[in-house]
């Protein structure tokens, strides 16, 4: 039997390096360092560490910050934290080429932002990142193929 990775708590964490896309490499490489879990911020710290994250093309780095946020986070805001991760998710899943789980997530955070349409907090563009979600989701649909080995339907 393989010994998992364990964090300092002794809880199991995979301790292999990620690519900019949150994807494991093999231990040893050089990876992206990867953000600090758990970690407090204020709604204006997480947006401007989210941000530059995406700026950078580290969409999975950025769903971390958001999760930090979501995981913290009591009261209806938790939802918003939420629904943000999963549209970083959802930009991840596309930038991979993951078309179907690009488009789950991408539709997931755009409906659990909803709440948040007519009242934005934070400075939030709600609006404009449902908008730019949905955009994304439609262009991933155009992409997913049926795959050859399905079931034909007629004779």
């Amino acid at each position: 039997m393989s010994r998992r990775d364990r964090d300092d708590e002794g809880r199991a964490r995979n301790a292999r390096p990620r690519d900019g896309l949150g994807r494991p490499l093999p231990y040893g490489s050089d990876g992206v360092e990867r953000q600090p879990e758990g970690i407090v911020r204020a709604p204006a710290q997480t947006l401007a560490e989210a941000q530059r994250l995406l700026d950078d093309g580290k969409p999975f780095h950025a769903h971390e910050v958001f999760e930090d946020a979501w995981k913290t986070t009591d009261g209806p805001d938790r939802e918003l934290w939420r629904g943000l991760a999963q549209l970083a998710v959802g930009l991840t899943h596309a930038a991979r080429g993951n078309n179907v789980g690009a488009v789950s997530l991408l539709e997931r955070g755009a409906a659990n932002i909803e709440p948040f349409r007519s009242d934005p907090p934070h400075g939030i563009d709600v609006a404009g990142l449902q908008e730019w979600a949905r955009s994304l989701a439609d262009e991933a649909k155009q992409r997913v193929r049926v795959s050859p080995s399905s079931p034909r339907l007629t004779c």
